[in-house]
């Protein structure tokens, strides 16, 4: 498969991803990602989460479909994004707050593993 196709569908993907992450922040798992927002946001939780998926929502939207000239820079703010969330990834491990399923300290710990990747497909999927 040719280089600029594997990045195209990775692309697709992460904004599809994202659009998913951003829907789910505004209907089935709002209580979830509640455990996720650091209690030193000054926001009511509730607001930051519904927040936080209107702007997945739209960098997912972004992500995928953004003209070719755009990318580079929907995916610099991708990358930051992901990097702008990852406290809240060390505030449900620290806090040991159980959900999206991970009511252990090893999955909670494993999901912080993964945001570093999210950072990488975001950068990568958008480069010339």
């Amino acid at each position: 498969m040719k280089e600029e196709t594997i990045k195209t569908a990775a692309r697709i993907v992460l904004g599809g991803a994202l659009l998913f992450a951003g829907i789910s922040h505004l209907s089935f798992a709002r209580r979830d990602f509640r455990a996720q927002v650091p209690n030193w946001v000054p926001l009511k939780k509730d607001d930051t989460v519904v927040f936080s998926g209107i702007a997945e929502i739209a960098l997912g939207s972004a992500t995928a479909l953004a003209p070719k000239s755009q990318r580079p820079k929907v995916g610099i703010v991708a990358a930051l994004f992901f990097t702008a969330v990852f406290p809240g990834n060390m505030a449900q491990f620290t806090h040991r707050r159980s959900a999206f399923g991970l009511d252990t300290d090893e999955k909670r710990f494993a999901r912080l593993l993964f945001q570093p990747l999210l950072v990488y497909w975001a950068w990568k999927s958008t480069r010339k």
